[in-house]
């Protein structure tokens, strides 16, 4: 029996259409994985194609492993020759080839979040901004942004017209990208930029790849930015030959730069192209999808397509309200743990998704309490703690010693009595002579006044040179421990003694185990284990990469981060106004805003298999104070017979935990339940009802401080006396007949 004969008509479809561009609206859980690969083999098979010339192109490193793994299953011999990459991979191979046109060293290194971080303090000051006003990430998303679009630091400038303040910021990027060159590094934005620069610029490399990749399959094309849309249109110039899957209904990624116009002006672009729908999902219960399609049929500007599957109808949504967060915490914990201590499930089957990081405490607060072993997706990243960081600082110095950042990181660890005046005066010494740290620190004898410093310094070069001659040879798992040992890194943590540092420790072996697993895996793809590829491939290590399906344990992440993936049972805590969805602006941006969290939303519903709970607070604590919050727009969306509001389970106590007094979530949810349905809970009302068109508990506008829920309402005498804690604002008290207040 052929393999295509297991795909279902749409799929097969998709797979065998395989001239000229294709668009295959793949919804949530339709098998959208297993339609590219299965495309993939028939294209090969089928088709005679050669592996050579097929580029699978996706936006995690988990997605193009499990995509890498089905082809070779699938094909075999020959399968080694695909390229199965991300993005961001796929440009660092094409730009380690060829970025010296470009005037870059092949040898370029890759800035991490905090590099810019750090790069962007240093533009700040050489500017001489006021770091209050212009804060490092506020600049770097501004660059950022500009990028994604593909804009020039002479773009911006130009936009930027007479407008001071956007001359500054314009400034501050034009500063932060000459600061990389002068490093010889990318950020990550820049791979793609860098990218199309090259195609741009020299149609000879454009003209190479798109004979060498004359099938193109991109997946999750609705995450893709105007950078990422425009090197995919100048490779598939010449053949044509793209296709793309993806879901306008999934496109959450718009604070990334992610443009959902290019999924639904697809046919605009290519108007000969073929469009496919796949609709069947395998994942959800009749139930879970049907709440998922009536909360997306509220978006307008969507592809038309209704989910649907075989699955059974399996059990209702729940959804549960309680007094605040802590009960909400405590609840989820326990219906947990009770699944657990009866054998219903596995702490691996549970996932509790949330619309911020900043939720993630108490859940974290109630799971430790419970004894329930979690992971925290989101956390520090292991490449981004101090003892990873120092060592990788070591072998990016031998690998290119132009990196100013990672040459001073190091230059005083562990101490060699080199300190920050010393510093100073060789950084000043660099500027003036237009070199690199390193370049300074080689001729430091020049450099005056650095006294009993400089020997030091003489001995830091000679190190790092001597590294860089045994990285000739070396083997970067055998470059690595010789920096751990000839630095005494270990031996000084060893030496502390502390639960602390031995942690560090587990860290520095799990960072040799990493080393020598890319060589491992360098071996398999027949391809050379350079130290610039380990450095390359630690610095694109996203924070999703590190879940192992095979540990036992729940899994705490924002919605945002859990896309992609399924569990069989599904929290989704913080169902409010306010929080899901957040502040949504004004006029067109609070339409575009609204249709994107609600997005947001659908992805979270669909990312449970089995079971979903919905929960949400009356009030909540948030950067302070004490918020009111009404059930979440997107609860009230779900048809009432697809809901399970609580009232039989009321007052069923989870046993983890039977320290509850009268005032607990379930006294709470008694009363809430026992109104209509998606009723709103308003706050008790503490003040006399005020002829002024909304009461307590509302949410109201303001002209100046936007949206707020009001407190509280007093008599005043002449005038009512409003409380209103605004989402940006804070608390303020105003008069109603000033504040001219709109009930929203």
């Amino acid at each position: 029996m052929s393999i295509y004969e297991n795909l279902n008509p749409p799929q097969k479809e998709a797979v065998l259409y395989t001239e000229g561009p294709l668009l295959i609206l793949a919804g949530a859980g339709s098998g959208k994985t297993r339609v590219l690969t299965h495309r993939i083999a028939y294209l090969i098979e089928e088709k005679g194609v050669n592996p050579w010339n097929i580029l699978a192109i996706t936006f995690t490193n988990k997605a193009a492993q499990e995509m890498r793994e089905r082809v070779d299953n699938l094909v075999g011999m020959g399968a080694e020759s695909i390229w199965v990459s991300t993005f961001h991979s796929a440009c660092v191979r094409i730009l380690r080839r060829h970025i010296d046109l470009l005037g870059y060293d092949n040898h370029f290194v890759i800035y991490d979040t905090d590099d810019q971080k750090s790069l962007m303090k240093e533009v700040i000051s050489l500017l001489r901004l006021d770091p209050k006003e212009y804060r490092e990430r506020g600049l770097m998303a501004y660059v950022s942004h500009a990028k994604d679009s593909l804009k020039t630091p002479d773009d911006c400038a130009k936009e930027a017209g007479r407008d001071e303040n956007e001359q500054k910021y314009a400034s501050a990027y034009r500063e932060y990208q000459r600061l990389l060159v002068k490093n010889n590094a990318l950020d990550f934005d820049d791979l793609l930029v860098k990218t199309v620069d090259l195609f741009q610029k020299h149609p000879e490399v454009l003209e190479y790849y798109q004979e060498r990749f004359r099938y193109i399959l991109v997946d999750e094309y609705q995450d893709t930015n105007t950078a990422q849309f425009e090197m995919l249109s100048l490779l598939a110039e010449r053949y044509r030959n793209i296709c793309v899957v993806g879901d306008d209904d999934q496109s959450i990624y718009k604070f990334r730069g992610a443009n959902i116009h290019n999924i639904l002006g697809f046919e605009d672009n290519y108007p000969e192209a073929k469009v496919v729908r796949l609709e069947q999902n395998y994942r959800s219960t009749k139930n879970i999808l049907a709440a998922a399609n009536s909360v997306i049929a509220n978006n307008t500007m969507r592809k038309d397509k209704t989910l649907w599957t075989d699955n059974p109808e399996g059990k209702l949504v729940a959804f549960r309200q309680f007094h605040n967060g802590y009960e909400e915490a405590e609840y989820i914990a326990g219906e947990i743990s009770q699944a657990v201590a009866k054998g219903e499930a596995s702490c691996r089957d549970f996932a509790i998704l949330y619309r911020t990081n900043a939720q993630s405490r108490l859940f974290e607060e109630k799971l430790l309490t419970a004894n329930i072993p979690y992971k925290l997706v989101g956390g520090l990243n292991f490449y981004a703690r101090k003892e990873i960081k120092d060592l990788l600082c070591y072998l990016k110095t031998v690998d290119n010693a132009r990196d100013d950042l990672a040459v001073r990181r190091i230059l005083n660890v562990p101490r060699r009595g080199i300190g920050n005046t010393t510093q100073e005066r060789v950084l000043a010494y660099a500027a003036e002579m237009n070199i690199s740290f390193y370049e300074a620190l080689r001729v430091s004898e020049e450099i005056p006044y650095l006294g009993r410093s400089q020997p030091k310094i003489d001995d830091f070069v000679t190190f790092i040179q001597s590294l860089k001659t045994k990285a000739e040879s070396y083997t970067v798992r055998e470059l690595l421990e010789d920096i751990i040992e000839l630095t005494g890194y270990r031996d000084e943590l060893i030496k502390e003694g502390t639960e602390e540092a031995k942690s560090r420790i587990e860290n520095i072996d799990e960072l040799i185990s990493k080393a020598q697993s890319y060589q491992d895996a360098m071996e398999e793809e027949n391809r050379p284990a350079t130290l610039s590829g380990f450095l390359a491939e630690v610095a694109l290590v996203a924070d999703i990469d590190s879940v192992d399906d095979s540990q036992d344990y729940v899994l705490l992440m924002t919605i945002h981060s859990a896309k992609g993936l399924e569990f069989p049972r599904v929290f989704m805590a913080g169902m409010e106004e306010g929080l899901f969805p957040g502040f949504l602006g004004f006029g067109k941006e609070e339409d575009e805003n609204l249709a994107e969290e609600r997005r947001l939303c659908y992805v979270g519903i669909t990312r449970a298999m089995q079971e979903l709970t919905l929960t949400c607070a009356r009030e909540r604590m948030m950067r302070g104070e004490t918020k009111f919050h009404r059930i979440s727009r997107f609860v009230e969306e779900i048809p009432r017979e697809l809901v399970d509001m609580g009232q039989k389970t009321v007052e069923k106590k989870p046993k983890f935990d039977e320290k509850y007094n009268a005032r607990t979530a379930y006294a709470e949810m008694k009363k809430a339940f026992q109104a209509k349905p998606y009723e709103k809970s308003e706050p008790k009302k503490a003040s006399v009802k005020a002829p002024c068109g909304y009461d307590v508990g509302d949410t109201v506008r303001h002209a100046k401080f936007g949206v707020g829920i009001v407190l509280e309402i007093k008599d005043g005498g002449r005038d009512y006396e409003v409380t209103v804690d605004f989402e940006t604002a804070g608390r303020r008290k105003m008069f109603a007949g000033f504040a001219a207040l709109q009930k929203v």
